[in-house]
């Protein structure tokens, strides 16, 4: 690439070089202070409503900043090229495909104005030299302003690329303005996307962790189309690490055949709406299951399998972490952190009605087992289950999804 300044002297270079191998490590850090901040600021609520898409915003990010640093490991100070990879460019398909369109020159000045105070506090800390300290702000400036414009041009070319190539857009934009809420007829999405809309819903959303595992996405599509049994089915790629899926039938769908399809891998997660009828069931369905993907990504938790009506209550405690964090901890209080099999006990008797019998046998233990390990969990809680029943299931449950947020302090 054309240079478009002096390098800098080989003691300035020596500087950059040791500050970029010294942030290679907390990369982490500096990702989590701009990627949310920058990803509200692209301003596409479809683009904050799917957590895949947000999961490879942040991986595009992480690429962006590893890039840099990496260069000026190895050519400090000079102009650095953009780093658009097979990832980078299956991310933007995805989003033009869906008519996504952010904004990546606000996103980049967010991320810019944050990362660039981040990196003023590392030069400020190891520079202690005043004017070698005014060197290596000047030129790694230069170098991070001209590396954001070069970025922005990279990405929206790889968009102008995406949107020529892309044959099933028409199709995937349709699917995008129903789940949005968009004016439809119902013939008209039947007619186009020869699925029966009139019937009832439930929508799925299955996604894996990293591209690498689409062969597995592919083979969990194809187990679902099997297990539902005949059911009329529509799958739409959401991105390259998730699919959207529909199923309907004249009946509200048993998803206990799917779910034991699902369960045969590690590698696929899956989160289910409640079933809804017609479009307003289609959208409906499709938003908690979005919603329960979020609420599992979110939380860190390694659930495989979630139903949105399973945790609609966890989802709206939760949305705050650092509050759900306190929650629990003046709920449980010691029990918070005692044994998984005491805190289970008592969740599964809360949930039986406070019924012995009924707990153990949902817990495959003796009745007497059962009794003592609720005993002593009621010992251990702050809030004692018969004094707010409600707030030690909902306490318990999110503890359940998320077993490190107590340890996690994020407050």
């Amino acid at each position: 690439m054309e240079e478009l300044w002096p390098r800098p002297s080989r003691e300035v270079a020596d500087a950059i070089r040791s500050l970029c191998q010294r942030q290679l490590t907390k990369t982490d850090a500096l990702i989590d202070a701009f990627v949310r901040p920058s990803l509200v600021a692209q301003n596409d609520p479809a683009l904050l409503a799917d957590a895949s898409l947000v999961e490879e915003d942040r991986e595009l990010n992480r690429s962006e900043v590893v890039q840099w640093l990496t260069a000026n490991v190895q050519q400090p100070g000079q102009r650095v090229e953009p780093y658009v990879g097979p990832r980078t460019t299956a991310y933007i398909n995805d989003l033009v495909s869906r008519g996504i369109a952010p904004d990546f020159a606000v996103a980049w000045r967010v991320a810019l104005g944050i990362g660039w105070r981040r990196w003023l506090e590392a030069c400020v800390a190891d520079c202690a030299d005043p004017d070698l300290l005014v060197e290596v702000l000047d030129v790694t400036a230069k170098s991070l302003v001209q590396y954001a414009l070069d970025s922005v041009a990279a990405l929206r070319q790889a968009g102008l690329a995406a949107a020529m190539g892309n044959t099933d857009a028409e199709g995937i934009a349709l699917i995008q303005l129903i789940a949005s809420g968009a004016p439809m007829a119902e013939n008209l999405a039947e007619e186009r996307l020869r699925y029966r809309m009139t019937w009832w819903h439930v929508g799925l959303v299955l996604w894996i962790d990293g591209p690498q595992q689409a062969e597995a996405l592919d083979e969990a599509i194809s187990a679902v189309r099997s297990a539902a049994g005949g059911r009329s089915t529509l799958v739409a790629r959401a991105s390259a690490t998730s699919r959207w899926i529909w199923l309907s039938g004249e009946s509200v769908s048993d998803l206990h055949h799917v779910e034991k399809a699902l369960a045969v891998t590690d590698e696929i997660r899956a989160a289910v709406g409640r079933p809804g009828r017609g479009l307003e069931g289609f959208r409906s369905s499709h938003q908690d299951a979005l919603a329960a993907q979020a609420l599992v990504i979110r939380l860190g938790s390694d659930r495989r399998y979630t139903a949105y009506a399973d945790v609609e209550l966890i989802d709206a405690l939760t949305k705050d972490r650092a509050g759900a964090r306190r929650f629990v901890i003046n709920t449980l209080g010691p029990l918070a952190e005692a044994d998984t099999a005491l805190r289970q006990a008592l969740l599964t008797y809360v949930q039986c009605g406070f019924n012995t019998t009924r707990a153990a046998a949902n817990l495959y233990a003796h009745r007497n087992t059962v009794e003592r390990r609720v005993s002593r969990a009621n010992e251990l809680s702050a809030v004692k289950v018969e004094d707010n029943p409600a707030h030690m299931a909902a306490a318990l449950l999110v503890l359940d999804i998320a077993p490190d947020i107590v340890a996690t302090n994020t407050s």
